[in-house]
């Protein structure tokens, strides 16, 4: 995995995941840079782009992203936009085509180079999601967000529950497993998840298949992945002096923010209402561990 800030290069894909927009950690300016600075005919959100469905946590750093998204989802640009639902995001499907244009799969399905690629987000794999999505969101959602709060600036707490709850649950390696006898089962070559916040490639020598884990935007080392003419690729991205703009630009910014944030009246659902039954993984069984 390399160590980079922003390289200008054309990309058949980049995907990036776990955004975690309305999050006081999400990274979501940094997450921005990139997509401006690179080139690429497609890009995939990997699910959980947001928190949770409560959309006033959403700072001014998150609406400036998600403007860029609506703008970028202009078939004037030429790039396909595709949003994968995960659990954090589950059941937007209507809101993000309404605002953003975006259409949301629950698995997307490409090919490039005669190789079939698949991306889904990976909380399907997650036996604990799966089985207890109520609790997956009291217990764990709103504790987590909670815990930011309280949490000192630079969210070094909450940082380090989040990568010792992946070593204590096996996540990594749950995910992994689950998602490569998926890709089995749909014939793809490659396939692509995000959830487990952790970067990883593994490889099934039996049956040529190339598992990658997109990593997340809360941590200090936030990465995405690239797949073009030379392979697949995971940055790590790396905050450079460049990153910083121009009173005339961040103000430039700002306005285009809040004209988006103020045009976005859509009718969104209360959190506390939502239905959070069980997840239909009906078509996942026999691969979640």
């Amino acid at each position: 995995m390399a160590a980079q800030g922003i390289v200008s290069k054309a990309y058949d894909t980049l995907i990036l995941s776990d955004l975690h927009l309305g999050a006081d950690m999400s990274r979501a300016r940094e997450a921005l840079r990139v997509l401006q600075e690179n080139q690429y005919r497609r890009l995939i959100l990997l699910g959980d782009i947001f928190a949770d469905l409560n959309f006033g946590r959403l700072k001014k750093e998150h609406w400036k992203f998600l403007g860029f998204i609506r703008k970028l989802s202009n078939p004037k640009r030429k790039v396909e936009v595709v949003w994968v639902e995960g659990n954090h995001d589950l059941g937007l499907a209507e809101i993000m085509s309404h605002l953003v244009g975006v259409r949301v799969y629950q698995e997307y399905q490409w090919e490039y180079q005669g190789v079939r690629h698949l991306a889904v987000h990976g909380h399907q794999f997650d036996g604990f999601v799966v089985s207890n999505v109520r609790v997956s969101y009291l217990l764990g959602t709103l504790l987590y967000l909670q815990l930011q709060k309280w949490d000192s600036k630079n969210k070094t707490v909450t940082r380090f529950l989040d990568r010792l709850g992946t070593r204590w649950q096996r996540l990594s390696a749950k995910v992994a497993t689950g998602a490569l006898a998926h890709a089995r089962h749909h014939r793809a070559t490659r396939i692509f998840c995000g959830h487990t916040h952790a970067a990883l490639r593994r490889r099934d020598e039996q049956h040529g298949i190339d598992y990658f884990n997109c990593g997340a935007w809360i941590d200090a080392h936030p990465t995405y992945v690239t797949v073009g003419e030379d392979g697949v690729q995971i940055h790590e991205y790396v905050e450079g002096a460049e990153d910083f703009h121009s009173p005339a630009e961040q103000s430039r910014a700002d306005a285009e923010a809040a004209e988006f944030k103020s045009e976005a009246e859509v009718e969104l659902p209360d959190p506390g209402e939502y239905d959070y039954g069980e997840l239909d993984a009906g078509e996942y069984e026999g691969v979640a561990t």
